[in-house]
């Protein structure tokens, strides 16, 4: 049996769920998220303990796999809405910068043009100029994650002087550059 499947999910203070069929619906101090999931596996909520569980209603692989999964996204779901979720990227690189006019951002990123984002709905965009430091945040863990990767691909780290937007913490292997000739 899925080890993360079996585990429940115990709600904080303020998070409600509510449970129709096969939609479950997530509510919490920071919003609202709702997902519809498999219907060969069942969210049940738990009142009394104040917790989530998810049974599975067949041993087929499918459905296995279906069993972790969904309690991810649901323990996912869960976090956004009471803490959220942030992702951080790094601007490196001599004239690289990054600033918000309003909602958006504006990154200088070596292009003849500054880059402008628009965050979507329910994606925040900060930027400390100090340290150069682009955060996004919100609460639906999928999107924070593909609104970084969109941004990241403007200008991904490259390999020599390792100039570019990475992530936080992560490591860009170097590569030497060309060799001198021998005499």
């Amino acid at each position: 049996m899925s080890r993360i499947g079996r585990k429940p999910i115990t709600l904080p203070k303020g998070v409600q769920v509510d449970i129709t069929d096969t939609t479950v619906k997530v509510k919490g101090p920071k919003g609202e998220l709702s997902h519809s999931f498999s219907p060969e596996v069942s969210v049940a909520l738990d009142a009394e303990r104040s917790e989530v569980v998810v049974k599975r209603a067949s041993e087929a692989r499918q459905v296995r796999a279906l069993h972790g999964t969904t309690r991810a996204l649901l323990n996912n779901m869960i976090t956004g809405v009471s803490a959220g979720f942030t992702k951080a990227l790094q601007v490196e690189g001599v004239g690289y910068r990054a600033e918000m006019k309003g909602k958006q951002l504006v990154m200088a990123l070596g292009y003849s043009h500054a880059v402008t984002v628009d965050p979507p709905t329910g994606i925040a965009f900060s930027v400390d100029e100090k340290t150069r430091v682009i955060t996004i945040a919100g609460i639906d863990k999928e999107l924070v994650g593909q609104v970084a990767a969109n941004v990241r691909q403007w200008r991904p780290p490259e390999p020599y002087k390792g100039k570019g937007l990475r992530y936080i913490g992560e490591v860009v292997r170097r590569k030497a550059g060309k060799a001198g000739k021998a005499a």
